[in-house]
């Protein structure tokens, strides 16, 4: 039996196989409010035979979207455009839905990667981020605001409001996003927080924030809600964020109540020197789900179908993520299950494209006409 097809869980939320869809940013929302591209896209992503679908980041305020086309929930008009979503999914798909809340912190107002990606400057539409402290992502970009005790205390307040509005909506998973540079991974790194209170300096003091806000989600976030983050493992850059630290921060997660890790890296510094290669994020969800023993997801350049069995056959995850590779093969979940000898959950609709030589690919299955 395929391993990668065998079921687990999160939290109180069972899962059919260990195959997820990562966030992926999509630049294509209307002032926060998802569109017919969201239906679109991830409708077709429900589809795919994977167990576990998360959106893009969602912002959790204006202020803290990554562009101008991200996605929020900060209102009763985002809520209601992505519940449309959201129950268009529900009508046809038994996948299990996560969104993933963040702020984008100083990273905020960038231009969609099609149009170079680069700051978006307030004469042009765009806003001033906020960061643990004034310091700017690339040099030759204005500072960021310095958050105070009221703009902590407003940023957590809106991770919290937006978490109820997830809980409302039916999402079955809520990951709160500390990596790849935004705002709660701004207050870990040391590259990014050099603040003089109790939020900077120390390691216990620049995890404190960060862990606030997890505190603050698991205060709100039901049992059958599972509650996990979405960590960087490590800045790449010397005297940055690292490993350590990184498993020190799940620990204290575990004890607060998280649920699962999800485990990237990068993405605080343009200094980086990433060795970017097949697995090259695994070892990194190996040492926390070992040290830490906590539900581990790995992500990062995994696209074959092999490739993910070995990585849950040897213990070093306990799930699979995949973005580009899923937006390349949205049918890559059906495809692996064909190659390792498993089953997936397909549409009736779509029962007629089983392969004459795959009878138990998706299950129980009967079709007739006359």
């Amino acid at each position: 039996m395929s391993q990668l097809f065998s079921p687990t869980s999160v939290g109180n939320v069972d899962l059919v196989n260990r195959i997820v869809i990562a966030p992926m940013c999509e630049y294509s929302a209307e002032e926060g409010r998802a569109t017919d591209w969201h239906m679109i896209h991830l409708g077709h992503l429900a589809l795919s035979g994977a167990a576990l679908l998360f959106t893009e980041a969602t912002a959790v305020e204006p202020d803290g979207r990554i562009s101008p086309g991200d996605l929020g929930l900060w209102s009763d008009e985002t809520e209601s455009a992505l519940g449309r979503v959201v129950d268009a999914i529900r009508r046809y798909s038994p996948i299990k839905l996560g969104i993933q809340l963040g702020h984008a912190g100083r990273k905020a107002s960038s231009d969609a990667p099609w149009n170079g990606g680069q700051l978006v400057p307030a004469s042009q539409g765009g806003w001033q981020g906020w960061a643990p402290s004034a310091i700017a992502h690339n040099a030759s970009e204005p500072p960021p605001h310095a958050l105070d005790d009221a703009g902590l205390a407003r940023v957590r307040d809106a991770f919290v409001d937006s978490a109820r509005r997830a809980i409302r909506l039916g999402f079955d998973a809520i990951e709160l996003h500390a990596a790849h540079g935004y705002l709660l991974h701004q207050f870990l790194s040391p590259l990014s927080n050099q603040r003089q209170d109790a939020y900077g300096g120390s390691l216990e003091n620049r995890m404190r924030f960060p862990l606030e806000v997890f505190q603050a989600l698991r205060e709100v976030t039901p049992p059958s809600v599972a509650l996990g983050v979405r960590v960087s493992a490590t800045d790449w850059v010397d005297g940055g964020w690292d490993l350590e630290q990184t498993l020190v921060f799940a620990q204290l997660l575990k004890e607060r109540g998280c649920e699962f890790i999800d485990v990237s890296s990068g993405g605080v510094s343009s200094q980086q020197k990433i060795p970017v290669g097949p697995n090259y994020q695994v070892p990194f969800a190996d040492e926390i789900k070992r040290r830490v023993g906590m539900p581990t997801i790995t992500v990062g350049l995994i696209t074959e179908a092999q490739q993910a069995e070995d990585i849950i056959v040897q213990g070093q995850a306990d799930m699979v993520a995949l973005a580009r590779g899923m937006l390349y093969d949205p049918r890559w979940p059906w495809h692996a299950a064909a190659q390792l000898g498993g089953q997936v959950t397909a549409p009736r609709q779509y029962w007629r494209s089983q392969p004459r030589e795959q009878k138990e690919l998706f299950g129980e299955t009967r079709f007739g006409q006359r």
